[in-house]
């Protein structure tokens, strides 16, 4: 399975229910390889804003675009990871990342072999015949990723993929996830509350803030990825992290 290296792209995004906008005139994009963070108080927008990219809502104002095309409205176009793992219970881990091959229209048997061959690549080697009941906290947000992957076209979206994970897991996984990104040319889009995450991974960080949400600043994280654990003791992390509260508090 090859990815390509289309970009996302917003331009003046505005989403209103009932008459009331929830996010107004947010334009953003991505290039190819970057990992980039949507970072905002509650209720700012952030999931309201994933479910228009992702085309699970048509927004009253704006167009998305992945490479040239004009994705406004249509789901499946972009995967789209909640914060939960969601795998069904009652499949085996095989079936469950192999689910978005089958709902394009692969045969089961085909698409089994297709996902197959990554579950070394995701860490997951002998959880094919599993169910989720078996596997920890970390291994099924692994077998997650790796269903969002197989319905990508090389870009995913990300909201709190590591937030329910412990904190050594959850460094294990951030370690795993920006080796899986640089290894599959992926490009991810991702939410989080949690501001030294947010520094550690991103290339860069939106804020989003106010009421309707809307982007008030974009920081661009100089030092190259992947960053080690000094940098997350630094005075430039600090730096970058007095900033972001700065901007948190004025919205």
């Amino acid at each position: 399975m090859t990815q390509d290296t289309a970009t996302l792209r917003a331009e003046q995004i505005s989403k209103c229910y009932n008459g009331r906008c929830i996010i107004q005139d947010i334009s953003l994009q991505l290039a190819p390889g970057e990992l980039v963070c949507l970072l905002g108080v509650s209720g700012a927008g952030k999931t309201t804003l994933f479910h228009t990219l992702s085309g699970l809502e048509r927004p009253e104002q704006g167009r998305v675009f992945l490479g040239e095309e004009d994705i406004t409205g249509k789901p499946g176009k972009i995967s789209y990871m909640l914060q939960r793992d969601l795998l069904l219970p009652h499949k085996k881990i095989l079936d469950n990342v192999a689910l978005p091959l089958v709902i394009r229209g692969t045969p089961a048997k085909t698409a089994r072999a297709e996902a197959a061959p990554y579950f070394a690549q995701f860490g997951l080697s002998g959880t094919e015949h599993q169910y989720p009941a078996q596997l920890s906290g970390g291994m099924r947000q692994r077998a997650a990723l790796l269903r969002t992957f197989l319905g990508s076209r090389g870009v995913v979206l990300l909201d709190e993929p590591f937030s329910a994970l412990d904190a050594l897991t959850k460094r294990e996984i951030h370690r795993w996830y920006m080796t899986m990104m640089a290894q599959l040319q992926l490009t991810t889009l991702f939410i989080t509350h949690d501001i030294d995450e947010a520094i550690l991974l991103s290339d860069r960080i939106y804020i989003l803030s106010g009421k309707p949400g809307t982007i008030s600043a974009e920081l661009t994280i100089a030092p190259p990825r992947p960053r080690d654990l000094s940098f997350g003791v630094s005075p430039e992390f600090l730096s970058y992290k007095k900033e972001i509260l700065s901007l948190l508090d004025a919205s």
